[in-house]
């Protein structure tokens, strides 16, 4: 799958690291509840300025970032490495990453946020795949499919290409959610004993869509 295979759709826009900022901020307000989140970041700003530096370096450059407008609002965020993509930091932002980490959470939440990297790297799936890092809708704009709506045309193009989708989902409130859009279990695990799970899921290619809002 590549991004030319994504269906335009009314009311999604494509961005690229020139709206990091835009990026981190739908995203960090999304996941202002998140568990695992909060776990590793332990401030609102380090998690801010960690989706600003990847939006920026990795998903804005490398990637596919979209975002949904409704009535003139941005309200949702998501985004993606299509198979093939290199989800590697690149080392002229490794100061902003952890530099971000550390100054908005101390030697702590390095720490947290190397194992967590490492951990997510080491569960990747070996074969081709596109990888939902983040996908998030604004609080104001929660509970009325606006997520489901911008996922769509990736997951129709993954249909149409044969392409498997892989996401760490870090709230179990959203599972319900994931399972609807026809993701299903690998695994749980912890990147530090003490942390909040990480649940790998996978969705293959043609899988049932149900109707949950999200």
């Amino acid at each position: 799958m590549k991004a030319a295979d994504i269906a335009a759709s009314q009311g999604i826009r494509n961005v690229d690291q020139g709206q990091a900022r835009l990026l981190a901020d739908i995203t960090a307000d999304a996941f202002r509840d998140d568990p695992f989140n909060n776990w590793l970041f332990a401030s609102y700003k380090g998690m801010h300025r960690t989706f600003e530096v990847l939006a920026r370096h990795v998903y804005g450059r490398d990637g596919c970032c979209q975002i949904l407008e409704e009535d003139g609002e941005d309200q949702a965020a998501a985004m993606w490495m299509l198979p093939g993509g290199n989800l590697d930091t690149p080392l002229r932002a490794l100061p902003a990453l952890y530099g971000g980490l550390f100054f908005n959470g101390g030697l702590g939440a390095l720490k947290r946020g190397k194992a967590a990297g490492e951990a997510m790297e080491a569960h990747h799936p070996s074969e081709p795949h596109a990888y939902l890092f983040t996908v998030g809708v604004k609080g104001t704009g929660r509970g009325r499919g606006l997520g489901r709506k911008l996922l769509a045309p990736v997951l129709d193009a993954a249909d149409r290409t044969g392409t498997m989708i892989y996401l760490e989902n870090s709230n179990p409130a959203n599972r319900g959610f994931y399972n609807s859009l026809g993701f299903e279990r690998i695994e749980l695990f912890h990147p530090l004993p003490e942390s909040p799970p990480l649940e790998a899921m996978q969705r293959k290619a043609g899988a049932a869509v149900s109707g949950q809002t999200g």
